[in-house]
């Protein structure tokens, strides 16, 4: 929603009642502001007012560089209720719509028709538009009790995502046929996180085969799917041109990818000095993703965090990447830098 956060940080009782100021740029707080302070800060803050608004007026407009280079520019999505917020910004579609958050926000597993049902909505309100899908990214940080799932020492290396799924099979073919059904009514991709083999890869196709099997016996409307992948793990990256040849396009996880690469807790703020997604490992293991995956004629996109960096996007161009999945608010700001952008040079 490009509205300024502050995480990590360890806030004082002393501040409560206090006047405060949040400075997304500069990743600060000021509690209490001298007036010089705040009056330059205001400046600032009424000169980005004024850049928001500039930014409306590249609406409708391509991503193209100035020597013709086209690239998608995608949003990330949580629920249904940020699908117009992608519209407001112009997106070219939805890159990663996180479907766990279906399973967070539930008390209970959810039904088939309920999952559908959301699916079918997110599909129609995109207008033809694509519209990625991550199935279920479940474990790690994100936990729901009803799920059951153990406690485990290093969650984050654990029971989680495609484990679940080609585990629990039920849960996974409750989705996929949800899946199956909204794709008649929209342009629907579906795409498998934390894969790190061709047998996962192979067994979840599999999964889907039987789901629309089971629809079209049924006597139920199905419609036709892209599949691809999340690209998260080193292991994934360095098999993906065998993982290219199963699939038609591969989203690389810029936040995970970082994390396992460096061997970082990305949510332990200790380590925030270490953390550097910029490392030229994290930035060579997407560039051998981009090849991999066209070699194979398979596309390559990002979805993490990191595709948002502006410090980043004419690497990225340079890289040969297909498409930038990024929260809506930074479509406009990403499109602005692509037009400017000279990669003949």
């Amino acid at each position: 929603m490009n509205i300024p956060a502050l995480i990590g940080t360890e806030i004082s009782e002393s501040w409560d009642g206090k006047l405060a100021i949040i400075d997304g740029y500069n990743n600060c707080i000021y509690i209490e502001p001298t007036e010089d302070l705040l009056k330059t800060l205001d400046k600032k803050r009424i000169y980005d007012l004024q850049q928001r608004t500039l930014l409306q007026e590249l609406k409708k407009k391509p991503n193209i560089t100035l020597d013709g280079k086209e690239i998608n520019l995608y949003a990330n999505i949580g629920n249904v209720s940020d699908v117009g917020m992608v519209l407001q910004n112009d997106a070219g579609g939805i890159g990663l719509f996180r479907s766990e958050f279906i399973y967070l926000h539930s008390e209970t597993f959810p039904t088939e028709d309920e999952q559908f049902a959301i699916y079918k909505r997110v599909a129609e309100m995109m207008g033809g538009k694509k519209v990625i899908i991550r199935t279920l990214d479940i474990g790690a940080d994100k936990q729901a009790d009803y799920f059951q799932l153990p406690k485990e020492d290093n969650p984050a290396l654990g029971y989680r995502a495609i484990r679940i799924c080609l585990t629990q099979r039920d849960i996974f073919k409750t989705q996929l046929r949800a899946l199956l059904r909204a794709a008649a009514f929209g342009k629907v991709s579906i795409m498998f996180p934390m894969i790190i083999s061709v047998r996962e890869v192979k067994d979840a196709k599999e999964v889907l085969a039987e789901c629309r099997k089971e629809l079209i016996a049924e006597g139920k409307q199905v419609g036709e799917v892209e599949i691809g992948i999340m690209i998260e793990t080193p292991a994934s990256v360095m098999i993906a041109d065998e993982l290219a040849e199963e699939v038609e396009f591969f989203s690389i996880g810029t936040n995970d990818l970082t994390q396992y690469t460096l061997a970082i807790d990305r949510q332990n703020p200790k380590l925030d000095p270490f953390y550097d997604p910029h490392h030229p490992a994290v930035l060579r293991m997407i560039e051998k993703t981009v090849q991999a995956g066209h070699r194979h004629n398979c596309w390559v996109g990002i979805c993490g965090e990191l595709g948002a960096d502006t410090s980043l996007t004419e690497t990225f161009m340079r890289m040969g990447l297909d498409e930038l999945s990024v929260n809506p608010g930074s479509i406009l700001s990403l499109r602005k830098i692509i037009r400017s952008l000279d990669l003949s040079k």
